[in-house]
C-alpha cells in the first residue's frame, strides 16, 4: 500500500503543460520540472503523456558524462533534478514529430512579428548575435528561445517557432509562437558577410541542429519535415561587434520586400568603416 508521504509527492509532480499548443501530462519524480516549466502550465485536457523514472535520470547523466569526456572535460556533477528535466523535454520530443513539430537547437528572436532563427555549433555565438538584435532593435525585438525552441512545420513548407522553458542558461524566453521568416546559419569570422543559400546547402547543419529521435518512424518523420522546410535560408559570417547584427537584419528583414519588387537580392556584405 501507498504511504500518505509518496502520495503527496506522486500529486505534487504531476502537471500538464502547454508546448506548441499541444497539452503535454508530465509526472515526473522531483518537483523541480514544475518549478522550470511553471509559465506553461495549463489545465486543458492531456493530448499525450510523458513519465520520467529515475532510470532516465541515470540514463541523462551517463550521457551527460560522455559528452564531457568526449570534449575533453571534467565531469560535471549536474543535480537529480536538473537531469530530469533534460529527461522530460527529450521525451516530449521524442512525441513531437507525430505533431509536425521538431525540437530545434537555436536561437530565436522575433522583430515586428517575424522570428529569425540563428543556428551554429556549441560556442560560436548565436546568442551573443541575437543579444545584439536586441541590443539594436530594443523593444522590437523579443527572444522567442534562446536554445531549444520547437519548430512546427506545415504541409506548405512554412513554419512557425514556439517559446519553451527549455532556453538555455540565461532563461530567455516568451511564451508566444511566431511565423518563422529566416534560418541563418553563423559562422565566425574577421569580416561581415551574409548571402542567401539554398534549402541543400543548409540542410547538413539542419540535420544536425535538430533533435534526432531513437524510435525510427519519428526519426523518419523528423527528416520529412526537415526537407519540407521551406523558409529563406542565409548563411552568415560575423564577427560579434555591433555591424554584424545591422547587416544581418538588413539583410534578412528586407529581403521580402526586394523579391516583391522584382529584384533578387543573393549576397550583401558589409560597407568598410572609414
Amino acid at each position: 500500500m501507498m504511504s500518505p508521504v509518496k502520495k503527496e509527492s506522486s500529486v505534487m509532480n504531476y502537471a500538464i503543460y502547454r508546448l506548441a499548443e499541444k497539452n503535454i501530462a508530465v509526472t515526473s519524480v522531483h518537483p523541480a520540472v514544475q518549478e522550470y516549466c511553471r509559465d506553461y502550465r495549463t489545465e486543458a485536457v492531456p493530448d499525450f503523456s510523458v513519465i520520467t523514472t529515475e532510470a532516465d535520470i541515470a540514463s541523462e547523466r551517463e550521457k551527460s558524462a560522455r559528452e564531457d569526456q568526449a570534449e575533453g572535460h571534467a565531469v560535471r556533477p549536474f543535480s537529480d533534478g536538473y537531469l530530469e528535466i533534460l529527461a522530460v523535454y527529450r521525451k516530449i520530443a521524442e512525441r513531437m514529430p507525430d505533431f509536425d513539430t521538431l525540437l530545434f537547437h537555436g536561437s530565436a528572436v522575433a522583430v515586428d512579428g517575424a522570428a529569425y532563427l540563428f543556428a551554429a555549433v556549441s560556442g560560436t555565438g548565436k546568442s551573443t548575435h541575437t543579444r545584439l538584435w536586441r541590443k539594436m532593435l530594443g523593444a522590437r525585438a523579443v527572444m522567442v528561445n534562446d536554445d531549444k525552441p520547437l519548430m512546427r512545420i506545415g504541409a506548405d513548407g512554412s513554419a512557425v517557432v514556439f517559446g519553451t522553458p527549455w532556453n538555455g542558461k540565461h532563461r530567455l524566453s516568451s511564451n508566444i509562437s511566431v511565423p518563422l521568416r529566416a534560418l541563418c546559419l553563423l559562422e565566425r569570422a574577421a569580416e561581415n558577410s551574409i548571402r542567401e543559400i539554398t534549402r541543400a546547402e543548409a540542410l547538413p547543419m539542419l540535420v544536425q541542429q535538430t533533435y534526432r529521435p531513437a524510435d525510427p518512424a519519428a526519426l523518419a518523420k523528423t527528416l520529412t519535415l526537415i526537407t519540407r522546410l521551406n523558409v529563406k535560408f542565409y548563411r552568415l559570417c560575423c564577427n560579434m561587434e555591433p555591424q554584424a547584427a545591422e547587416l544581418s537584419y538588413r539583410a534578412m528583414s528586407q529581403n521580402d520586400v526586394e523579391q516583391a519588387g522584382g529584384r533578387s537580392h543573393h549576397t550583401m556584405s558589409q560597407d568598410k568603416e572609414v
